[in-house]
């Protein structure tokens, strides 16, 4: 590990089990200092943020979760890869007090790739609801490592354990020997890797080739790896790894029984909870209700801040209609102040949304979520380690699609990809919100929650149809954690609602404004003709489609606003904003809508549908393109969501004309 060195920032890696308390340690120390990208090369998310420790800056890296340094998925990969670079000065272990034997098997393995980490102990308050006790200077002094108790969320122990990260940490006094065979083995592979020009802890590496880490085998050199494979074909990796992991937990046990007492085992209050909300047969109930109060919620709650919003771009839009007229004044209140406007006055709900997940998210329950739907998973062909990227593409079906990358088996790998677009992502909300508002008031947080619904069965539908007939074969079983429920921390919820929203504006500000810009000059020209009239550019467009979507109850100008769907699902809104010219017009997108006879709330719903089941955007589309790898899928992922979503609005305004109109 590399000491601090002045010439630069002084950098800090934060590394533990998923569930640990890491995110929201991390979110204490960086605040708003922080910021969200991808690591080189990879989709999988990089946190890193500075905080602000005696008088100089520190970089906080906030690392995947991980449960081993050798990877069984990507997040894992890049932990691992990132601590055995070397580019951190410090590493800073957040272990949860609570379960404290599952944590330390992590610690063990730091330690022997050379590590010499902090210890940030989390959970302290979980574990004395519990009657654990806990000697800190015990477990300190058998590890040889500084070992901090902290409260994150109450930024309790935060300077001590900065403190302690600034500082050399002493020499190793934990090593773990392993038996005969097994030290016989990493011998043999170290003396082979002794030829090789590499970088890092050869014993380490040899250690981990052994119990069969394959992905060390890449670094090598191609000679080097014939040696290996040559070596390895004699040993039994299975064997080499069970002895490895019996050792370890051996010593975990010893050290445990040393610095903790525990009280007789007794029924925890996550046990009493999860023998409700994750029983077999009210568990999906239950989750079913929460998330019809969670839409519920979000309609309720961002009322009040879509009025202001609203006043606010009437006002401006107002303002342009008695100040700039002509050509200018269109385009400003036409289509800047329409389509945009129309867009972000939906900023609160969607806001509200991905608040109301992170909490969720933080108090432990997502993760229920996906335990109840494991079966459910299984009964359609997929792994419930599905359920993780269908459950993110409730936010965003990009990432959610990159996401299948921890998906170890191909065929449920690309079945995940080809569902997730019916995964109602949050740029298909504000369609929702203002179709629903208009033509399903008393209703229209149940309405919402049907569409996510659909979007799910629909999703599970198809995996049971592809398994059937494209990837046939049997899932594989899924293993997960589940953590102990905590309150969740107002922070964390709070910044991931941030960064959720404030993408959303980044998306106003550019894609959308980008779209309504093209739409405005394709509805003002040919000049002459009315604004967006069947005579200009745009209405020559929608009535050459018009007859695509005609059976469905669409006229040439929602024809229109799915084409510009493509780009991004909020251009929906923003396209039907600048078409009806609404920037300068009291009433606004809302009541125009709702006073056109071309309107009702048959073909409402049956464009909240065909928005939910047509393919998401062209973000999507390359991501699918990225991650199978085949035009061919990509393709048929297309046309496909377009069959479904056409066939369901054809059925809605069917079976739906003849029932209401």
């Amino acid at each position: 590990m590399k000491m601090p060195d002045n010439e630069k920032q002084f950098r800090v890696a934060l590394v533990g089990n998923p569930n640990v308390g890491k995110s929201t340690l991390f979110n204490a120390l960086t605040g708003m200092k922080q910021h969200v990208g991808n690591w080189p090369g990879v989709t999988v998310e990089k946190k890193v943020g500075v905080s602000r420790q005696r008088g100089r800056d520190i970089e906080v890296v906030d690392l995947p979760g991980m449960y081993s340094t050798i990877p069984y998925s990507l997040d894992e990969k890049v932990a691992r890869d990132f601590l055995r670079s070397g580019d951190s000065d410090a590493v800073i272990h957040v272990v949860d007090a609570s379960n404290l034997e599952r944590n330390l098997y992590l610690t063990l393995q730091l330690l022997e790739m050379g590590l010499r980490p902090i210890i940030a102990l989390s959970m302290v308050d979980l574990a004395q609801e519990q009657g654990i006790l806990l000697d800190v200077e015990k477990l300190s002094s058998s590890l040889g490592l500084p070992v901090v108790p902290i409260n994150a969320s109450r930024k309790e122990g935060l300077d001590r354990l900065m403190a302690a990260a600034l500082s050399p940490v002493g020499p190793e006094v934990l090593a773990v020997d392993y038996d005969k065979d097994v030290s016989r083995d990493v011998a043999v592979i170290r003396s082979i890797l002794e030829d090789a020009e590499l970088e890092g802890n050869r014993e380490w590496m040899a250690r981990n080739i052994v119990a069969g880490d394959v992905t060390l085998l890449d670094d090598v050199p191609t000679d080097i790896r014939s040696k290996l494979d040559d070596a390895l074909s004699s040993m039994a990796a299975e064997d080499n790894e069970l002895s490895m992991v019996d050792r370890r937990y051996a010593i975990i046990s010893d050290l445990a029984a040393e610095v903790q007492e525990r009280p007789p085992r007794r029924r925890s209050r996550s046990d009493r909870i999860d023998r409700v909300v994750t029983h077999k047969y009210l568990g999906i109930p239950i989750f079913l209700t929460i998330m019809w109060a969670m839409f519920q919620l979000t309609f309720v709650m961002a009322e009040p801040f879509m009025a202001l919003i609203e006043m606010g771009f009437e006002g401006l839009a107002e303002f342009v209609g008695e100040n700039v007229g002509g050509t200018l004044g269109s385009f400003l209140g036409d289509g800047i102040i329409a389509g945009v406007g129309s867009v972000l006055v939906f900023l609160p709900n969607i806001m509200i949304l991905f608040l109301l997940l992170a909490i969720m998210e933080e108090s432990g329950y997502l993760a229920r979520a996906a335990f109840v739907m494991d079966k459910v998973m299984h009964a359609i062909g997929l792994q419930g380690k599905s359920i993780i990227p269908m459950l993110m593409g409730f936010g965003c079906n990009v990432p959610a699609i990159m996401a299948t990358r921890t998906i170890d088996d191909d065929k449920d790998r690309l079945i995940s990809i080809l569902i997730n677009p019916f995964m109602s992502c949050s740029a298909r909300l504000p369609v929702y919100i203002l179709l629903a508002g208009i033509f399903f008031p008393s209703n229209a947080g149940t309405v919402v929650f049907a569409l996510y619904l659909l979007g799910i069965l629909v999703g599970i539908g198809s995996a049971k149809l592809f398994r059937s007939t494209l990837f046939k074969g049997e899932p594989t079983p899924f293993i997960m954690e589940l953590p102990c429920y905590k309150t969740p921390s107002a922070l964390a919820s709070l910044q991931k609602m941030l960064d959720k929203g404030w993408v959303f504006v980044r998306k106003a500000g550019s894609v959308i404004l980008l779209a309504v810009v093209i739409l405005w000059v394709l509805s003002y020209f040919p000049s002459g003709v009315e604004y967006a009239s069947e005579d200009s550019y745009i209405g020559m467009l929608g009535m050459l489609i018009a007859p695509l979507v005609a059976p469905l109850g669409f006229d040439w100008k929602i024809a229109v606003a799915l084409i510009f769907g493509f780009i991004a699902k909020e251009v929906v809104i923003g396209a039907l904003g600048t078409l009806y010219g609404v920037g300068d017009d009291s009433e606004g997108l809302s009541g125009q809508l709702e006073g056109d006879p071309a309107w009702n709330q048959v073909n409402a719903l049956g464009l909240m549908a065909f928005v939910l089941l047509y393919t998401p955007c062209v973000a999507a589309i390359g991501a699918i393109r990225h991650e199978t790898g085949s035009n061919r899928l990509t393709l048929f992922s297309v046309v496909y969501g377009l069959a479904v979503a056409w066939l369901a609005a054809f059925l809605i305004w069917t079976i739906g004309g003849a029932l209401v109109l």
